[in-house]
């Protein structure tokens, strides 16, 4: 009986120390990915957004501590030029081999590996970043906001890391290295 009792207290004292983790669906329809794509020498550039089509975060007791998302790089448009033959040359041109290589490439993922927190709902993000079959750790700060249940964050990254390597022949036109993206995340 002795043995049954410590057996018992044994499982109970683990099951307690078992982390409740919780897949939480992000809203796809209401989650927003910006980019914008600036010129090297003066101001200005492109931008545009692009549609998640997947993507869930990890919650681990009360805290997220990871998650999954896949980005349709099929999707990718310009929301700075409205119609026209520039507006479809510029989408193309940033899905072709020498950008994004959508026909080869068709999704993006990013996925959280760590959390952490800070005051005001603040925390620091690291994840891996896929783009055209190329894996690198990226990290960026995000905010959390828990009553709306969303997570919003700003970041740039260099393209050259993941090969996106279009090079301008016109050094007053050439375009920068860095890719910013304005990313609202919304249950």
């Amino acid at each position: 009986m002795k043995n049954f009792l410590i057996v018992i207290i044994s499982i109970m004292s683990l099951s307690m120390n078992i982390k409740a983790q919780e897949k939480l669906i992000i809203n796809t329809k209401s989650s927003t990915i910006k980019w914008n794509g600036y010129y090297t020498f003066y101001f200005g550039g492109h931008e545009g957004t692009i549609n998640l089509t997947e993507g869930y975060f990890i919650k681990t007791n009360d805290k997220i501590t990871g998650g999954s998302f896949i980005i349709d790089m099929n999707t990718l448009v310009s929301t700075d030029i409205e119609k026209g033959k520039a507006k479809t040359n510029l989408e193309n041109h940033l899905k072709d081999p020498d950008f994004f290589d959508v026909q080869k490439h068709p999704k993006a993922s990013l996925i959280i590996t760590k959390v952490k927190y800070f005051k005001d709902g603040a925390v620091r993000i690291e994840a891996n970043l896929t783009l055209k079959s190329i894996t690198k750790p990226i990290n960026f700060n995000a905010t959390m906001d828990y009553e709306n249940k969303r997570l919003t964050t700003k970041f740039k990254i260099d393209r050259r890391r993941w090969k996106v390597n279009y090079t301008s022949k016109v050094r007053d036109g050439a375009i920068s290295d860095a890719i910013g993206f304005d990313v609202t995340l919304q249950l």
